[in-house]
């Protein structure tokens, strides 16, 4: 009696197990360092507008034309 009911039982589970459909989680982002992104850059020294001055003493550090 037992093994009447626990045989279709069985089989169903095992059929519709596989039918279980779900998404893969994204790949993590590779930054090439281990431990995560890497730290922001210091930009003091940085002349970002080319016009001669480093951004830390320039008055203007986005505008060409002014020093």
């Amino acid at each position: 009696m037992m093994l009447k009911i626990l045989t279709p039982l069985l089989l169903a589970t095992f059929a519709l197990g596989g039918c279980v459909a779900y998404e893969p989680a994204p790949p993590p982002h590779h930054y090439g360092y281990r431990d995560g992104p890497p730290p922001p850059r210091y930009d003091g020294d940085r002349d970002r507008d080319r016009d001669g001055v480093p951004n830390r003493y320039d008055r203007a550090p986005n505008n060409p034309n002014y020093r």
